[in-house]
């Protein structure tokens, strides 16, 4: 009888030792992660040590800023020229792209843009070809076209000239002949057409206070969002072999459900995340498992990028600061299933803890693979 009574006790005591360890798992573990997701991930102390790529910065200037912290960072940079009236003229932007490559074709690439100068003559879309032709020999992979085409660029006529006008077909069949890719900034975010305080993302409410020009909200004469989404993708409807880079999450950051249908109605397309980071956080604070499984289904099609810009006017340190804030932010929440707080939202937004081979996709060999002759040394 006290054998069996000692035997009891033991089997309670055992029972109530893997009750505790069962709570204790329970509780150092999100309600909404499991465990398994952090098995195959980098960690934040990986983040020098894996090579990287950013295919989005603007360098206006013969500085170094963001090639030097890129280097110490082990990140290659797709430089893109743009035809932005604050910008320095395209040439010389193009300038630039081509002086940086020749010194560091490791880890440097850039694109070239045209503008809508003399776009009512007749031999325009010759012209700008002429003018392709020259950058690609000097070394750009690809092109850029930005918002104003849809949102501010107009005819003789007073007309919107926008992405699908048929001018710009032969442009874009030499691009994609001369083994090229098309980056499109069409449009804005959808905060663009909300007023301020309906806005999801503090960004976009600091924006468009700030630049009101851009502010659809306020200018109801003007295109509407879905005008803006459905010109570019009439334009690739036509040119579907395209190399296609959609910046900005294509101008579909608002709705990870509207990224997979453009990234499955277009298979040349990919999508950049410059700029947008935080509206996708914003969806994972809603639905992170909805967000995890978009990147890891659609791996394969995007590519990392942030937008950072640097010009005379660039305080050095102050610009440091900030790429090392966002580019170890960026890291957290793609591989931890840490919070991570970011300026862009009031509330901190837990990681998505991805594994290991979807982050090497998305920060390196998409884009190695999208633009295929970049940051290779020059005897290769």
């Amino acid at each position: 009888m006290k054998q069996i009574k000692v035997y009891l006790n033991l089997i309670l005591i055992t029972l109530s030792i893997t009750t505790i360890q069962c709570n204790q798992k329970k509780s150092t573990t999100s309600e909404n992660t499991n465990t398994s997701e952090v098995s195959d991930t980098y960690t934040m102390a990986d983040f020098k040590t894996v090579r990287k790529v950013d295919t989005h910065v603007h360098i206006k200037a013969e500085t170094n800023t963001v090639v030097n912290l890129a280097r110490a960072n082990n990140f290659g940079l797709l430089n893109i020229a743009v035809d932005v009236p604050d910008f320095p003229p395209v040439e010389q932007q193009v300038a630039i792209g081509k002086k940086l490559l020749e010194k560091n074709p490791e880890m440097m690439a850039f694109s070239t843009a045209f503008t809508l100068t003399d776009w009512d003559n007749p031999n325009w879309s010759n012209l700008v070809i002429k003018q392709l032709k020259e950058d690609f020999e000097n070394g750009a992979n690809s092109v850029k076209v930005w918002k104003n085409i849809g949102m501010e660029a107009k005819d003789k006529d007073g007309n919107l000239i926008f992405l699908d006008d048929p001018k710009f077909d032969p442009i874009f069949k030499f691009i994609k002949d001369e083994g090229k890719v098309l980056l499109s900034h069409a449009g804005e975010p959808k905060n663009c057409w909300l007023p301020l305080d309906s806005m999801t993302v503090n960004n976009d409410r600091n924006y468009f206070r700030d630049h009101p020009k851009y502010h659809m909200y306020l200018h109801p004469d003007m295109p509407s969002y879905e005008d803006q989404i459905k010109a570019r993708d009439n334009m690739l409807a036509k040119n579907s072999s395209l190399p296609f880079v959609g910046v900005h999450m294509a101008s579909l950051e608002w709705s990870v459900d509207e990224e997979a249908k453009f990234l499955d109605r277009f298979p040349n397309a990919s999508m950049d995340l410059a700029e947008r980071m935080s509206h996708t956080q914003y969806q994972s604070q809603k639905n992170r498992k909805k967000v995890r499984d978009f990147f890891i289904k659609y791996q394969d099609r995007i590519l990392y990028a942030t937008d950072f810009q640097e010009s005379t006017e660039t305080v050095p340190e102050e610009l440091k600061k900030y790429m090392m804030e966002v580019w170890l932010n960026d890291w957290k929440y793609f591989n931890t299933n840490e919070m991570v707080t970011v300026p862009q939202l009031d509330t901190p937004v837990q990681g998505l803890a991805l594994p290991k081979q979807v982050v090497d996709k998305i920060y390196r060999l998409n884009a190695e693979r999208v633009f295929s002759t970049a940051w290779k040394p020059a005897d290769e």
